[in-house]
């Protein structure tokens, strides 16, 4: 029975007679599932911006219509709450698992979703185009924390010398179907039909949940049990709240439509709050739960801080998918070496730094960790929050060349991105592995939804700044992000004894 935030190894042991890449087995099957459910979801981020201004006056010249023809700021605005909102249900996905359907199941009723969401942006139309994305979102996150916390399980504890190495093999899953989405998706949805696009998102889907039912008899029973039970009348009453609330939105949203006040602010605004006042309140009733001994609540301590960090990390580093993604299809030349390619194709260049440099920093881990030099996760956090502030300073040169309309070369937004890759491989994985290693006992899943809220809340407040009239694409936002993220950076830098101590309390105690 899954009882902790690991668990050991089936019966032989953490390391089976067939391995992949010296993990064990059921991490390919993690590994493809998770390959292919990134794919069709960055297949259609890739498109989502771009179809968002196809047609409107953000639109670069001679690009494709048929588009929803939003404004820049909408488009940004929706974009970065859409990312928020596809993390914001992992908490909501974990609980499941934990308490009702255990990981295996909500692995399959997540995928058996997201290929409902793909096909209905496949409809041509505003009421089907969001209503898929909410159903990407939900499925999204009920997918990731319960994949993420197999991998986690997979080991032989929290101290397992492999861990990891492994979830940066399983981060290359997710990078390698991020890498083919844009070349696939992205170029037939923005060249030849955007619902085309769509529909061959939901076919990634698809082949990733075949695969995930086909391969599990390699997890050898991992996330066929449910840790925590919830009883009848407990479901029930939450079953009963749920719908109240759930009618209660549905008056309101159907009054303001009837009356016709409605806007899409009437939409966003909330949710955007909610994006930020979800993820805090999470934390803070965990932090003050008084079931938790004095080694959890150490270790929770010091998870804020790593938490607080990588949502000043996300909120600046996913706007490669939105005020990057508009910069380069306006502002770029589009063609290097006379090779003309779509603006879509930008968001594989990071994957594909992801692919090359990821093995380097699992064996580079590996190697420092034998010698006894390993930074510690504050240091690697503190790193990559850095970088992914000396990337937004980078921006700020083409932005400020682009600004009389000229257009300037791929290569600007590529060496930001390869920026970024290198700081996203600092915090990423590593915040993956911390994440498993410091849940509570009592929240076991749910632990790993709280680190995908940290996306949820950068995104959040990046989407909140856009809504009340902040220009994220404008050099001087764009440079305030860089410092403020180097800011950030140096702070945790010098806290990290402090955090780390908190850390060794927990893991003593653990």
């Amino acid at each position: 029975m899954i009882t902790t935030s690991w668990v050991p190894a089936p019966k032989g042991g953490g390391i089976t007679r067939k391995t992949f890449f010296g993990h064990p087995r059921g991490l390919a099957t993690l590994f493809l599932t998770e390959m292919w459910e990134r794919f069709s979801f960055y297949g259609m981020r890739a498109l989502l911006p771009l179809y968002l201004i196809a047609g409107g006056p953000a639109a670069a010249a001679g690009s494709q219509g048929h588009g929803l023809a939003m404004s820049g700021s909408t488009t940004l605005a929706i974009t970065s709450l859409y990312m928020a909102m596809v993390y914001l249900p992992c908490m909501a996905g974990g609980w499941l698992a934990d308490r009702l359907w255990g990981p295996r199941r909500t692995v399959i009723v997540a995928g058996c979703v997201i290929i409902c969401g793909h096909l209905l942006l496949a409809v041509p139309g505003m009421p089907p185009f969001f209503g898929g994305l909410a159903l990407v979102a939900v499925g999204s996150g009920l997918l990731k924390p319960n994949v993420s916390t197999m991998v986690g399980h997979l080991y032989d504890g929290p101290d397992d010398p492999r861990r990891d190495g492994g979830f940066t093999v399983f981060y290359m899953g997710i990078n390698l179907g991020a890498l083919l989405a844009p070349l696939v998706i992205g170029t037939i949805g923005q060249q030849y039909s955007w619902h085309l696009g769509f529909a061959l998102a939901a076919g990634g889907m698809a082949l990733g949940l075949a695969q995930f039912v086909l391969g599990t008899r390699h997890l050898r029973g991992l996330g066929d049990v449910t840790p925590k039970p919830l009883e009848r009348g407990r479901l029930r009453s939450l079953t009963r709240t749920s719908g109240l609330w759930l009618g209660a939105v549905a008056v309101c949203c159907t009054a303001l439509v009837l009356s016709g006040h409605y806007t899409l602010k009437w939409a966003l605004v909330p949710l955007g709050v909610a994006g930020v006042a979800i993820p805090v309140g999470v934390l803070v009733r965990i932090r003050r739960d008084r079931e938790l001994d004095a080694g959890e609540r150490s270790r929770m301590s010091s998870y804020v801080w790593l938490f607080a960090a990588a949502a000043v990390f996300w909120m600046v580093y996913d706007q490669g998918a939105s005020t990057m993604a508009v910069f380069g299809a306006s502002s770029t030349t589009g063609h290097l070496l006379g090779f003309a390619f779509p603006s879509s194709w930008f968001q594989s260049a990071n994957p594909v730094f992801i692919m090359l440099l990821g093995p380097v920093f699992a064996w580079g881990w590996l190697r420092l960790a034998r010698s006894g030099k390993e930074p510690t996760t504050t240091v690697k956090f503190a790193l990559g929050l850095g970088l992914v502030g000396v990337s937004f300073l980078v921006f700020v040169v083409p932005m400020a060349m682009a600004a009389g309309g000229a257009e300037v070369s791929p290569l600007w937004l590529v060496s930001i991105y390869l920026i970024q890759t290198v700081g996203e491989l600092c915090l990423s994985p590593v915040g993956l592995s911390v994440t498993t290693k410091m849940a509570p006992l009592k929240y076991a899943s749910q632990t790993m939804g709280i680190w995908f809220l940290a996306v949820t809340a950068g995104d959040s407040v990046a989407s909140l700044l856009v809504l009340s009239g902040v220009h994220l694409g404008t050099t001087p936002v764009v440079a305030l992000e860089g410092c403020l993220a180097l800011l950030a950076a140096l702070a945790l830098f010098l806290r990290r004894d402090r955090v780390d101590s908190w850390q060794r309390a927990g893991a003593v105690s653990r």
